[in-house]
């Protein structure tokens, strides 16, 4: 394993923030780590850089995932078990679910990042989220050196959540994924806008296909091209109140979005939180820029760097964003992307 110093990143964070690692290397097999240098120097392993937004030069290492393969390892009646390198690209990973009719993963197309960086996540869209199709997962301990295996629940899964954030945060890598798909599929199309849009497409015959094609159509209308412009796709979280705080939102603020959980809360949409609060009263977040930092105009969810802006500058655009929304709505808006 060959370790460089001082290295740009800036192609490797897909908001496209110029900053350097102090020591950068790439890893493709197990190997790899093994052969890592034991030292009190920092870790950080990156995927596709989809959920980062680094506001500093990273002082440590920066470990580039590059372990690839997807293999079907088991099934029975009724599920497939596909086990996926981490450092394989997500969307990538889904399509070749999608042209196998291996079910579960289709309303998850097209989410930027690796497969690595999934389960760290729970990543998640339109009614679905990775933990639904989760079996387990191979991670490499970089004190220790030996590998584990984590079952769905060693991995402590919560909303955009899991133990690789929290506790075990910077101390594993996550080699391989298994996921555990549908022979026969169980459609989700009630969230969203899915069902409008198979209806536009003209879809009689729902299939695993059909309803990734709508995602991608969806996602595409909505959402910026991190290839055009930097970004790092949805940076909030959408919170989640009681349902007596939401019906007295619904009072004063007439038409604002929210989905009612299993457990009787709601989550609100946060895109809609965001573009009904502004710099001032007669401005709206959506479409706001200052510099080459701004708010995406056509959903508010998204933060964007049009060129130039640097972390620091996003950070202090998404901080502006949280105390507007609390000050309006006495909602707390939590970050989706970490922050580095």
């Amino acid at each position: 394993m060959v370790i460089r110093e001082n290295i740009s990143l800036r192609n490797n964070n897909t908001f496209g923030i110029d900053i350097a690692a102090r020591y950068f290397s790439a890893f493709s097999h197990i190997e790899d780590l093994e052969k890592l240098p034991v030292d009190d120097r920092s870790v950080l392993v990156l995927g596709g850089g989809s959920n980062l937004l680094f506001t500093h030069d990273y002082p440590g290492l920066v470990l580039k995932n590059e372990v690839l393969g997807v293999d079907l390892v088991h099934e029975d009646d009724d599920y497939v078990y596909v086990r996926a390198g981490g450092g394989e690209n997500w969307h990538s990973f889904v399509m070749h679910c999608v042209s196998n009719d291996y079910a579960g993963v289709e309303n998850l197309s097209l989410i930027p990042g690796n497969v690595g960086a999934a389960p760290i996540q729970n990543i998640g869209a339109y009614g679905v989220e990775l933990e639904s199709v989760f079996w387990n997962l191979e991670a490499f301990h970089l004190r220790e050196r030996k590998m584990y295996t984590f079952t769905r629940s060693d991995c402590e899964f919560g909303y955009r959540d899991s133990v690789f954030k929290n506790r075990f945060r910077n101390e594993f890598v996550i080699t391989h994924v298994c996921f555990r798909l549908r022979k026969k599929p169980v459609f989700h199309t009630s969230y969203g806008a899915i069902g409008d849009q198979l209806s536009k497409a003209g879809v009689k015959d729902i299939s695993i296909r059909a309803i990734s094609e709508a995602v991608i159509a969806i996602r595409r209308s909505k959402l910026p091209d991190p290839a055009e412009i930097g970004n790092a796709g949805s940076f909030f979280k959408n919170p989640t109140v009681p349902k007596t705080v939401f019906e007295s939102l619904e009072v004063k603020h007439p038409g604002i979005v929210g989905y009612a959980n299993i457990d009787g809360s709601v989550k609100l949409a946060a895109g809609w939180l965001i573009e009904h609060c502004g710099p001032d009263e007669t401005t709206s977040w959506k479409g706001y820029r200052e510099g080459d930092a701004g708010c995406h105009a056509r959903q508010a969810l998204v933060l964007v760097n049009y060129g130039n802006a640097t972390g620091k500058q996003i950070y202090e655009l998404s901080d502006r964003i949280i105390k507007s929304v609390k000050g309006k709505f006495n909602v707390q808006l939590e970050r989706e992307v970490n922050i580095i």
